[in-house]
Formats: structure tokens, sequence, C-alpha cells
């Protein structure tokens, strides 16, 4: 049976240290007097888990994914010509944390969010923040909208515990970036997003995101996301079914914004509005499709109306 936090013998000091590590306390060991748990145990802990999860990406790469292994493909008249490419060092490494997606049972929520307000907020702030260094992306709108309804529906900022028997509530907002590089897809990490304006999430996403293509990110840059967001940008399309980065439960996918008909009652007529199509896939262990739909919606009302954040 598990320990309880309140059976657990840590002070103030080292309990607060394991919740910035996303360390469970109830799993260290203590080694001073009497059992109790001081900094030392939690960084060993921390030491020993990344080993045993080194070993574990290290087995799973060697292993492959558990399909049957390719048929004979030597067989020019059967299967053709073929050549080989090697994949990329980040391909390698994605992997095995892509093989984690076999095991969550996923569903994707799809909404259109009106961003014709928040566009033209963002037109008319883009040159007063140009001319500060810093390009103002409708990515930064995106950011905080989620950022805030993550706050507000804590359960798509949570971790599954591994006996399946309790959610792990984030009380921060980390959000991972998806960015797209020669390399590959890389997802560098906004820390504290819930307490940051569109001007400071502005900066971060052009730095992490000149970091990431430059390959210049660091370790530190990379982990403790609690939710990702995975924006296709301009690359066309309208929506897509993103896969949620395991041991996170959520992550919203962003396609291209069109301009489309939408019916204004108070006018009695259509007119243009910029419509964002919004992809949430989320770890149906976790979050039902009512919850989903809630969370969707709500997303894309504070992409219509930013003022809704500060409310």
């Amino acid at each position: 049976m598990n320990a309880k936090l309140t059976d657990v013998y840590a002070g103030p000091a080292v309990r607060k240290l394991s919740r910035q590590l996303g360390v469970d306390i109830t799993q260290v060991e203590g080694s001073a007097v009497n059992g109790r748990i001081v900094k030392e145990d939690v960084f060993a802990f921390v030491k020993s888990a990344m080993q045993g999860q080194k070993n574990q990406i290290s087995s799973a790469v060697s292993q492959g994914s558990g399909l049957p292994s390719l048929p004979d493909m030597s067989n020019v008249e059967l299967w053709g010509e073929t050549h080989t490419e090697e994949l990329t060092r980040l391909q390698k490494v994605s992997i095995p944390q892509l093989n984690y997606n076999t095991y969550l049972p996923q569903v994707t929520q799809f909404d259109l969010a009106d961003i014709t307000d928040t566009e033209a907020l963002r037109g008319e702030l883009k040159g007063e923040f140009k001319q500060q260094g810093i390009g103002l992306t409708i990515l930064a709108f995106i950011v905080k909208a989620t950022a805030y309804a993550l706050t507000q529906h804590p359960k798509f900022n949570s971790h599954l515990s591994d006996d399946n028997t309790q959610l792990i509530i984030r009380e921060s907002v980390n959000l991972g970036i998806a960015v797209a590089t020669d390399d590959g897809l890389i997802v560098p990490v906004i820390k504290n997003a819930q307490a940051k304006g569109i001007k400071q999430l502005a900066i971060e996403i052009g730095e992490l995101a000149g970091k990431a293509r430059d390959k210049k990110l660091g370790t530190k840059e990379l982990q403790g996301a609690s939710f990702t967001i995975s924006s296709q940008g301009n690359l066309g399309g309208t929506y897509f079914t993103p896969l949620v980065n395991w041991p996170q439960v959520g992550i919203l996918g962003v396609s291209e914004a069109t301009m489309q008909p939408r019916w204004n009652t108070d006018q009695g007529e259509f007119e243009p509005r910029l419509m964002l199509p919004l992809s949430l896939s989320y770890d149906h262990r976790v979050i039902n499709g009512a919850d989903a739909a809630v969370f969707t919606r709500y997303v894309a009302r504070l992409l219509a109306d930013p003022r809704r954040m500060l409310l």
C-alpha cells in the first residue's frame, strides 16, 4: 500500500524541492536519522529515475516497437528497387516516446474559433512590438488562451498515476510548443505560461523557436511540459489528430485560419469571419468526451474575445 504524504518524514524545504522536480516524495527513501528524507535523497532518487529511463529508452531502441520484423524485401520482382536513408538523431530519439502512444486510448475533439477580432487586435499591436524587436504572431494569443483555460480546467493539466487511481494535478502550466526544424519536430517548453502576458509569451516563443532551429536548446528547455500545442501555421490543411505526448493527457492542434461565411443573427446575413480550426487529442482514461468538448469550446471563446481572460 502506498504511503500518504502526511506519513512522509521530511521538512518543508525538501517537500518543496520534490514538487519542483516533479518527484513523488512518498517513493523516496530517507537516509537521515529515523528515515528522515533530506535533499540529497531527492537528488539521488531523480538520478536513479533518469538512469532507469535512459536504460528503458535504450532497450526500446534496440528492441524496436514490438511490431513484427519487415518481410524480406530483397526480391526485386516482388517489391521493386529500394534504397535506405538514415534517420536523423532526433527521429531516433523520438521513436521510443512515440511508441508509448500505442498504449494510450486517444480521441480527438474538433472545433472552430472565430479569431477575427483577435487578429484585428494583433494587427494593431504588431507594429509597436516590431519596433521593440518582438514578432507578434497569433500563436502568442493561442498560448495565452490555452494556459488560462488549463487553470480553469485543471484536469487537462495533469498526469495519471502509475496505479491509475489518482490524478497528479500540475499547479503551474508548462506549455510545450512543437517547432518544426530541418531535423524533425522538437518541443521546447514555456514555463509558468499562466503567469505571463502576451508580450512576454511572444518574446519567449521567438527565442525558443530560434534556439530550436539553431540546435541551441538546453535540456531544461525541453523538459517539464504539462500540456502541448502543435501549430501547423500556414502549412495548410484543416484539421489533424495530434498525438498526446505521454505522460501528458492532452495536446491542442492548430491548423491554418481561413475566411469563412458565418451567419450574423443581428444583421440577418452572412459575413466573412476568420476561423481557426482546433484539434484537441486527449487521453480517454482521464478525460471524457463531454469534458473535451467543453474545454475546446472554452478555448475557442477565449480566442474569439481575449478580454474574457481578464474577467
